[in-house]
């Protein structure tokens, strides 16, 4: 039995000890989670955002975050996250949506184990889809409440609201509107995306409402004054260009927490105001088991915003967010972004893969369509274009002035300072993590998901190294030529790979590596760095890519592998300079399937249609 395991179990026998001898009495915690919510559809934090009533009288009983962050962009890997406090692309849970699920570090575990084993009922309506392998889900008592619980028994209650979920807009996304209503300015303002705004906004109303109703529930029990109740989005979104993408819009959740009046001496906030402390999900678990006078494990990212020791000057002094976006679906992308104070710092590590690719889900949506054809028919505004075009590969913003990151500065001379200060303590997370997606997908899953804190801790020279060639990307070309060129021709792969998407990156600057990158796209061993190679020629239209793509797909053992080289022949067809593709399962070699594979092969009109349908388990007789 290790030391967690022991110290755990001394919890619960202590706690047990505690409901039974009429011990000091402990706070109740409940988490009300809305779905595909950012701050910028909330009117606490924007005049434009709905009207929420109940979430406002929270509010006015408790402290509105102006600063909470979900980590990443989307529903699976931000509740990892949430559940473990621990960042996902240091652990292994970073990609949405899980072809595979990792074991936890044996330093950390979830949120909801920590609290039943200390004697909390825990309850969960009703989501628990995590990219981690877990053995304390029986401590989840699903679509179930407090009531269930043991007399005087404390309680951990997470409840999510579904109603808007993106899947509630993409039904409600019909028609369109005149009337004035405010839209993002990356966004075109025509009828259909005024409506979709207006939609989202009455949405929002419904799940007001929805979260009443349990705090109603809670006073009607007579435990209102005993419990915390924390009310946040899962992550941001929902329309189009913020689920699933690192901007606020993705990332910059409303957060309210109402303090219980029986236990307000364990914070030093008060009722009725705001704060300016950054917080994010790596914290919240670590937090309420502070609250609780439990010590978290030891392996988590986060650190305790509230509870005893520590003081709104404790929290106000927290001015820093750090977050990931890895796969969505089967769109791959790898950006990782730093908050600090009004300056916000993003790292598209692949910038060439353009924010607008396909992904089948996300254009269900009407507005997402007319987004995409208004683009192709050249009537965008250049901020609203900016979807459909390559990004920068760092870029600076700032959120006071412009709250949806529509004017990159790290392009003026003004802030060459700001720029070089947050790329680098940018560069000491990811290195300091050490962060596992400077290998592909693919490959984690072969040589790394055993262990992924084990395999990131062996290998975080590699990894730091790894950062350096893609970092080329941000050099001069003159002073990061000579780097690429040694890179290519590294007996590592994962160099040559990096080194590719720097010239990628560079575009037709980085002529001087045609040869070089025909070289590799004919013959190299590994077939992503392959498929770099075709894809950096391709872009800069030195070399048609379809020859060397197929190849690939044909030999590749891999399917996981096939994912990405598939979301390059996207990237290649919908691009400029265009490539067409016609693409059949028969043309993959690797045996099996995964959810990325399938829904590119039904892009390209080649593949079996919708995932196959996960069985539900049969109820024992």
């Amino acid at each position: 039995m290790n030391r967690w395991t022991l110290m755990v179990t001394a919890a619960l026998v202590v706690s047990v000890v505690g409901v039974v001898s009429g011990a000091e009495k402990r706070p109740n915690f409940v988490w009300l989670i809305s779905e595909d919510n950012s701050v910028h559809y909330s009117k606490l934090y924007f005049d434009s955002g709905a009207e929420m009533p109940q979430i406002s009288k929270l509010a006015e009983e408790g402290v509105i975050f102006n600063h909470a962050f979900s980590v990443a962009p989307v529903c699976s890997a931000a509740r990892s996250i949430l559940a473990t406090g621990c960042y996902g692309s240091r652990i292994g849970t970073q990609f949405h949506r899980k072809v595979v699920t990792v074991p936890l570090p044996k330093d950390v575990t979830p949120v909801y184990a920590v609290m039943g084993a200390a004697g909390y009922y825990t309850s969960n309506k009703t989501k628990t889809d995590y990219n981690f392998i877990s053995s304390s889900d029986h401590y989840w008592n699903s679509k179930k409440d407090w009531r269930g619980r043991a007399e005087g028994q404390p309680f951990f209650h997470k409840q999510s609201f579904g109603v808007s979920h993106e899947g509630a807009l993409q039904r409600a996304n019909k028609g369109g509107i005149e009337d004035p209503v405010f839209v993002n300015p990356r966004h075109p303002n025509t009828p259909l995306f005024r409506q979709a705004n207006q939609a989202y906004n009455d949405i929002n109303t419904t799940m007001d409402g929805q979260v009443g109703a349990v705090v109603d529930q809670l006073e009607k029990d007579g435990l209102l004054e005993d419990t915390f109740i924390f009310y946040f989005g899962d992550h941001g979104g929902v329309l189009p260009g913020s689920k699933g993408y690192a901007y606020e819009t993705g990332l910059h959740v409303p957060f309210v927490v109402r303090i219980p009046k029986n236990f307000k001496h364990l914070v030093d906030l008060k009722p009725g105001t705001r704060t300016d402390g950054f917080v994010s999900f790596v914290d919240f678990g670590p937090t309420i088991m502070h609250l609780a006078g439990l010590e978290p494990p030891k392996g988590v990212d986060g650190v305790p915003f509230m509870g005893k020791g520590i003081s709104k000057a404790d929290l106000e002094k927290r001015d820093e967010a750090f977050g990931i976006a890895d796969r969505f679906d089967e769109k791959y992308d790898l950006v990782r972004t730093l908050r600090k104070g009004k300056w916000k710092y993003m790292r598209s590590y692949q910038p060439f893969n353009f924010d607008g690719l396909h992904n089948g889900y996300r254009y269900r949506m009407a507005a997402f369509r007319e987004w995409r054809d208004m683009y192709k028919a050249g009537k965008l505004t250049d901020v609203a274009a900016q979807f459909f075009e390559p990004r920068d590969a760092e870029a600076l913003y700032d959120i006071e002035k412009d709250p949806y990151e529509t004017v990159n500065l790290a392009k003026d001379p003004a802030y060459v300072k700001t720029t070089v200060m947050m790329r680098e303590r940018l560069r000491e997370r990811v290195k300091g993590l050490p962060d596992l997606s400077m290998y592909p997908e693919s490959y984690l899953i072969e040589k790394a998901f055993g262990n992924p804190v084990a395999f990131g801790l062996a290998h975080k020279k590699e990894i730091g190294e790894l950062l350096d060639v893609a970092d080329l990307a941000l050099q001069p070309y003159a002073d990061a030529k000579a780097g690429i060129g040694a890179a290519l021709q590294s007996d590592n792969p994962w160099k040559r790979y990096w080194a590719l998407t720097a010239c990628s990156s560079f575009g037709k600057t980085a002529s001087d590596f045609i040869e070089a990158a025909k070289a590799l796209a004919a013959k190299d061993g590994n077939g992503l760095v392959r498929t770099r190679a075709a894809e950096f020629l391709a872009l800069i239209g030195a070399q048609a890519p379809q020859a060397v793509i197929m190849d690939v797909l044909a030999n590749s053992t891999s399917v996981h592998e096939v994912g990405i080289v598939l979301n390059t022949a996207t990237l290649l067809q919908d691009g400029t300079p265009s490539y067409d593709f016609t693409i059949t399962r028969a043309d993959v070699g690797a045996e099996g399937v995964s959810d990325p594979v399938v829904r590119r092969l039904d892009y390209f009109g080649g593949g079996p249609g919708e995932p196959p349908k996960r069985k539900k388990a049969k109820k024992k007789k």
